[in-house]
């Protein structure tokens, strides 16, 4: 009698995959569909950045030539790659770079000058301003000024109107400029800052340029991380080529 070698009996986890899949995961296949293609929130326009053309003007890479192609917010938030290629957005880098800034931008992650408040024709004035420290923050420090018993200071970047340091606030009530720094005594230094005359650095303005958000593009050496070896190979055979000559 002969025994032949039988195959290993299926285990249940195994059956799962081979009998036909109930009709409630289909539905759920379905709902997943449809959950995958609602459209992203459209977010709101800030004071620097009010409306679509500011927004290509401010990431660069020339899409600013798209401006009458994509002409509201809310088209530039709601539009899919497909339907930029249709539009003319070309090449699919720029749409992808695109794509991504408008990611970044619900994130709420901006450039230089992305969250200045007080803006004016697509400028904004910095300051810099000397404000009290809260009694909480320096009750257990022995700083030289608490000890002659002078009020504790700090020197801040602000974008605030006049009006509001009239009201003499705090470092608590205030929020400095990111991406700002203080030099020295009282002089702004930043990218895009443009100095005040007569005031010593202590009052700058930022305006919206072209390309400040920009992410530039790497450049290639010897044709890119694909091409490296082909490339430098053909150059080192023509080299042997015209040293024998």
């Amino acid at each position: 009698m002969i025994i032949r070698n039988l195959p290993p009996p299926l285990l249940p986890s195994t059956l799962q995959y081979l009998l036909p899949k109930p009709q409630s995961s289909q539905c759920l296949r379905h709902l997943h569909a449809r959950a995958s293609a609602s459209q992203p929130s459209i977010p709101q326009p800030t004071p620097f950045v009010p409306d679509a053309s500011t927004f290509l003007k401010l990431i660069g890479r020339n899409l600013s030539q798209h401006v009458g192609k994509i002409p509201t917010w809310q088209s530039l938030f709601s539009l899919t790659s497909p339907q930029l290629r249709e539009l003319g957005v070309e090449p699919a880098r720029a749409r992808r770079y695109l794509l991504w800034w408008r990611d970044r931008f619900r994130k709420g992650i901006f450039g230089v000058g992305g969250d200045l408040k007080n803006v004016k024709d697509g400028g904004a004035e910095l300051r810099v301003v000397e404000v009290p420290v809260a009694k909480a923050a320096v009750s257990k420090s022995r700083s030289t000024s608490m000890a002659i018993g002078l009020p504790r200071t700090k020197r801040m970047i602000i974008n605030e109107p006049p009006e509001v340091m009239k009201k003499s606030p705090s470092s608590q009530d205030l929020k400095t400029v990111d991406g700002m720094k203080l030099v020295g005594v009282r002089t702004i230094v930043g990218p895009y800052v443009q100095h005040v005359k007569g005031t010593r650095g202590s009052v700058a303005t930022i305006k919206v340029q072209e390309g400040m958000w920009e992410v530039r593009r790497g450049l290639k050496v010897d044709g890119g991380e694909r091409r490296k070896v082909q490339v430098r190979r053909k150059r080192l055979l023509e080299e042997r080529r015209t040293s024998r000559k």
